[in-house]
């Protein structure tokens, strides 16, 4: 049985606590590796080694900062296909789907190549006679990452890059259902010269993320998760000192107006939905049709799922790979049962599929129609390859109901009027919008984020709120004076 232990100082170090999970193959349902769980203790000297590490590496110059990051980019460019192997071997998602999330991935590390540029501060000549002020951006020391089992090579990448670009060391605590790409990372930042204990791996549980919660010498950490634990995180992080953003759940609408074309929408919602079998914070999980259009758009779709390819991701052709854990596959499965109990139209039942292997944790596409507030099927995330269709009067009745949901994490509306495409730009109380744009996740020069339910914390992950999360200004106010001028002034420092 393949082990695996922890990343720290440089080197795999075996865990010590006794205590370990299981990593399945999610395409066989059968245990292919076993997870070290890491004691306080392990957590304790994985950052002591990444403080140890800071002022070193805090004090490198930002030319050599950004050659590792080129080193890296090159690196991970020359190792995607390994990279997306061994993600979908853990986390069951198709090599394509996994070649995209490493690609998306690498554009963050690409972004945190241009650390000089980002890390530049203000300067205010003659603020004052004979003063000058100006500002500066300065690393945080130890900060922590803990990401989830969705995308294992994509939101750490969102996380590290800019962190150590900018200055700080970093301990990750990967989700333990899928370790093994961010161990695979750890070795190619060595390579890519980055020193020992700069980047630090913990893996674990509860425990792990509690420690890191309350450590004292942690200044700041990033999550991504579903929002119970990301309100968690965050008041418990803040509560110990820390500098928080944690991003949680998602029920994401894309909201299909009369005039739209219903094809390019029916092929959206599908690709939407049922990507990476429904596991992403990004999916499409209600669709809101106009009632003008909303038969005709659910008959569209339907027609769609039955070409929708779904097996093992080593198989050629597979479009859709299994979920990640047969808990999870149960849980999902249970709302489209009980939907039909709540009133709720089921379209087209995937939770039974006899054509696929019974081993794994497998389902096909479920389209559930009539879905409305108050139902579960409605109101949760689901996270699985499940799409609910809500009818509409309009325009208005679909941004109600998209404003007064919990989550604000991604929206999208499918129209070909330009004003009402602006004006949903304009009213929608959700981070991320996409016109036309089924999955409208931001490039990586700007920033990815939610409202409401989906983000705790005052900054968006990546990007330029990245950068600025993984730093403090200082502000310096400076004077080089002539000694005949200087004299006793007890009064408010003023412009003169």
């Amino acid at each position: 049985m393949n082990r695996i232990g922890h990343w720290i100082d440089g080197k795999v170090v075996e865990g010590t606590s006794g205590r370990s999970g299981v990593v399945f193959d999610p395409a066989t349902g059968a245990q292919q590796a076993a997870v070290d769980l890491a004691s306080v203790e392990e957590v304790d000297h994985a950052v002591a080694v990444a403080k140890a590490a800071f002022p070193e590496w805090r004090a490198t110059n930002l030319s050599r900062r950004a050659e590792v990051m080129f080193h890296m980019r090159e690196l991970v460019d020359a190792n995607r296909k390994e990279i997306a192997s061994l993600l979908s071997k853990e986390h069951g998602k198709v090599l394509g789907d996994a070649l995209g999330e490493v690609a998306r991935g690498l554009e963050n590390i690409e972004f945190a190549c241009g650390i000089p540029n980002l890390m530049k501060g203000g300067y205010s000549e003659q603020a004052s006679n004979g003063i000058d002020v100006y500002s500066i951006k300065q690393p945080l020391g130890v900060c922590v990452g803990i990401t989830p089992f969705n995308f294992p090579a994509m939101v750490p990448m969102w996380m590290f890059a800019n962190a150590l670009a900018c200055g700080n060391t970093f301990v990750l605590k990967p989700s333990e259902k899928d370790p093994s790409v961010s161990m695979f990372v750890g070795e190619l930042l060595k390579q890519a010269g980055l020193p020992d204990g700069t980047y630090n791996i913990v893996n674990g549980d509860k425990v792990a993320v509690d420690r890191l919660l309350t450590h004292p010498d942690v200044q700041a950490i990033s999550f991504v998760g579903s929002t119970p634990i990301a309100r968690y995180i965050y008041e418990t992080g803040t509560k110990n000192g820390k500098r928080v953003q944690a991003l949680g759940g998602a029920k994401n609408h894309m909201l299909v107006l009369a005039d739209a074309d219903l094809d390019m929408a029916a092929d959206a919602a599908v690709s939407a939905a049922y990507g990476s079998a429904g596991e992403r914070c990004m999916a499409i999980s209600v669709v809101l049709a106009s009632d003008a259009i909303a038969d005709d758009l659910v008959a569209k779709i339907k027609d769609r799922l039955p070409a929708i390819v779904v097996g093992p991701a080593s198989e050629d052709g597979s479009e859709m790979g299994p979920l990640i854990t047969g808990e999870h596959r149960d849980k999902v499965k249970g709302y489209v049962d009980g939907a039909a109990g709540e009133g709720a139209t089921v379209v087209v039942n995937g939770t039974s599929p006899s054509d696929l292997p019974a081993d794994g944790f497998f389902l096909k596409p479920s389209l559930i129609d009539n879905a409305k507030p108050g139902m579960r099927c409605y109101d949760e995330e689901i996270f699985g390859p499940v799409l609910s269709v809500t009818r509409v009067k309009g325009y208005d009745d679909g941004l109600a109901l998209i404003n007064s949901n919990q989550f604000g994490n991604g929206t999208a509306i499918f129209t070909r009027d330009g004003g009402a495409a602006r004006q949903f730009e304009f009213d929608v109380q959700v981070g991320m919008v996409g016109i036309n744009v089924p999955v409208p996740v931001p490039v990586s020069y700007y920033s990815f984020g939610g409202w409401k339910a989906s983000l705790f914390g005052d900054t968006h992950i990546y990007g330029p709120e990245g950068i600025n999360f993984y730093t403090r200004t200082k502000v310096v106010t400076s004077r080089w004076p002539d000694p005949r001028t200087s004299r006793v002034d007890l009064g408010f420092p003023q412009n003169r």
